[in-house]
């Protein structure tokens, strides 16, 4: 199929669609969802006040509110993946606002359960669990809960703020619709003579052009965009940050970082840690940036040279259902089990959601409820970053398919934390397999140096991002505003800092922050990092250690939510509370690097 004219989303063939309708036969069956999930949510405001009265109440309680919430998920992820297909698409902008209204109308029947539970005394409560079978499920739950007691506030209280959530959602959904709906990116004519337009799908690609003109005219097609609704997208963000700043004060945090690394208890040293680690190693890769001036051959490297590749052999490019047997190939170490549920949803249930096309949303993702397949959106082009994207999405997906299918819907999820390991442990596998079966020195420098630019990206990269949104919210918590001046010239001091002097000036990097749709989550990137250096330690394991490591990284991957993130990835075999894993994996950096600056003299 011809991926280069983008298409309506109704000119995409089925086959290459996700199987998203095995989720819902009509859409009234998502209206029945919704009203059922209000439903339970009443049933539980009929025991307000007496959900502690004993054991078995409690128990009920909870299964209420489980219930509920586990209905009201499968709308929510419906609806919102049907408007990722095409953002522009009325009806679905509807159904998913409805949801969301429905989602909002839930919290707030129910916002008085989780204050209840934490009015008693933690030890009533653990006797309800000694006493109560049915109660010893939700064991952790409860004590998770407990842990919060300090940060939740009164039944009121919580109903004010439970009822505002949409509210609170609007400067991501505002960032979401500019960004993927409004905004359009203009035309550049590309390698081959044709005229293209620029979208979020092919802009890496583009910038990977051999034809400089290319690379620039893509660059600055889409910056020019993004310099245009600046002041816009700054007042977005300023807001997103002045909301979770507030709530976390309301919730007496003693910071944004604080509140978000609290709930999973993730020490605040192991985000301190991770700046430091890669600060330090930054010689390492202003080294790289260096080389990649030599060996281009470029006086004036700018960065929309960063990303083309200092050597490309052919044969390099694939079709879906060839990148999806490369996967499978380098996945065997992780045994036949993993492998074959892998290709049957790949390849059979139509997990995954191929190409770009108009107004779909931008980027890859792995999504879906307890009650459906693990889905992955993506917008794949047959270069080998796509490839690289299909096993790292499939890694959050097989994540989710072990963990729904042993674990009960209360710890049916995971954690960011743990989430970003088990896709870069996909990604580490394919990246050793390839290097191990390399046919040439040609091919082996590409892969070298396609390692250090994916290390580069989820490691050194994210880290930066991390520092500039520790930036953002220091500033509002101390009374500062985030104007478009501020975060344009603080983004690009952090660029010069990492980057170092091989790259020349640039009068557009500056607007690069505008465009990270992750900001909107707070301290959501660091945890590529710390998953990535996870994922180099396990990988390891795997690799030289056989099927006992096997073994122990299934249980990981079948663990859930089922206890701490930093606990749970020690069945694994690694502990992220210790700076090790982060330091390791800055050395391998370091060591490819050596490599090919020696492969490349």
């Amino acid at each position: 199929m011809n991926t280069n004219t983008l298409r309506n989303r109704s000119e995409i063939p089925d086959e290459y669609k996700w199987d998203i309708e095995s989720m819902y036969s009509d859409v009234e069956d998502v209206n029945a969802d919704l009203d059922y999930a209000i439903s339970r949510s009443e049933e539980l405001m009929a025991l307000k006040g007496r959900i502690l009265e004993n054991g078995d109440k409690l128990l009920s309680s909870i299964e209420l509110y489980l219930d509920g919430i586990r209905h009201l998920e499968k709308a929510l992820v419906f609806a919102h993946m049907k408007h990722d297909e095409d953002n522009a698409d009325a009806f679905y902008t509807e159904l998913n606002d409805r949801c969301s209204s429905f989602s909002s109308r839930f919290m707030a029947n129910v916002s008085f359960f989780i204050p209840e539970i934490l009015s008693s005394d933690a030890e009533v409560v653990r006797s309800y669990i000694s006493e109560v079978p049915g109660l010893k499920t939700y064991e952790f739950m409860l004590e998770q809960l407990l842990s919060r007691k300090e940060h939740t506030l009164t039944d009121e209280q919580e109903h004010i703020l439970a009822s505002l959530s949409e509210v609170f959602d609007a400067p991501d959904e505002i960032f979401s619709v500019l960004n993927d709906v409004d905004m359009t990116f203009g035309e550049i004519t590309d390698d081959s003579g044709n005229s293209v337009p620029v979208t979020h799908g092919n802009f890496t690609m583009l910038l990977e052009s051999e034809n400089r003109d290319v690379r620039r005219d893509a660059y600055y097609s889409l910056y020019e965009v993004y310099k245009k609704h600046n002041n816009t997208i700054a007042t977005a963000y300023n807001y997103n940050v002045k909301q979770s700043v507030i709530l976390s004060r309301l919730r007496h945090y003693d910071s944004v970082l604080h509140s978000a690394l609290s709930s999973d208890r993730i020490p605040l040293s192991v985000y301190d840690n991770l700046i430091k680690a890669v600060h330090d190693n930054l010689p390492h890769v202003h080294k790289y940036y260096r080389l990649r001036k030599r060996v281009l051959n470029i006086d004036d490297m700018r960065m929309y040279d960063v990303y083309k590749p200092l050597c490309k052999p052919e044969g390099m490019s694939f079709t879906f259902d060839e990148a999806v047997e490369l996967c499978l190939k380098a996945l065997e170490p992780l045994g036949e089990e993993y492998t074959t549920i892998l290709r049957k949803g790949l390849t059979e249930e139509h997990w995954v959601d191929i190409y770009e096309n108009k107004n779909k949303t931008s980027g890859a993702y792995s999504f879906g409820s307890y009650d459906s397949y693990p889905y992955i959106l993506m917008n794949f082009h047959g270069e080998l970053r796509d490839v690289f994207t299909l096993i790292h999405e499939s890694g959050h997906s097989m994540h989710s398919y072990f963990t729904r299918h042993t674990q009960p819907y209360v710890y049916g999820s995971h954690s960011i934390f743990t989430a970003e390991v088990a896709s870069t442990v996909n990604e580490t596998l394919l990246i050793r397999y390839l290097l191990d079966n390399v046919e040439s020195t040609e091919l082996k420098k590409h892969l070298i140096n396609f390692y250090i630019d994916e290390f580069k990206s989820t490691v050194i990269r994210q880290t930066m991002f991390a520092e500039f949104e520790k930036f953002a919210h220091d500033t509002v918590e101390n009374g500062g505003t985030l104007t478009a001046e501020l975060l344009n010239s603080t983004y690009d001091e952090l660029n010069r800092a990492y980057f170092g002097d091989a790259l020349g000036e640039d009068d557009m990097i500056q607007y690069e922050w505008s465009r990270i749709p992750h900001f909107y989550r707070d301290y959501y990137v660091y945890q590529y990092a710390t998953g990535y250096s996870a994922a180099n330690a396990i990988a390891n394991r795997i690799l030289n250690e056989g099927q006992k490591a096997v073994d122990d990284y299934l249980r990981f991957l079948s663990s859930g939510d089922s206890d701490y993130p930093i606990e749970l990835l020690k069945i694994a075999g690694v502990d992220m509370s210790t700076t090790e894993p982060v330091a390791s994996a800055l050395s391998t950096f370091a060591e490819m690097i050596d490599e090919l600056d020696e492969m490349m003299k």
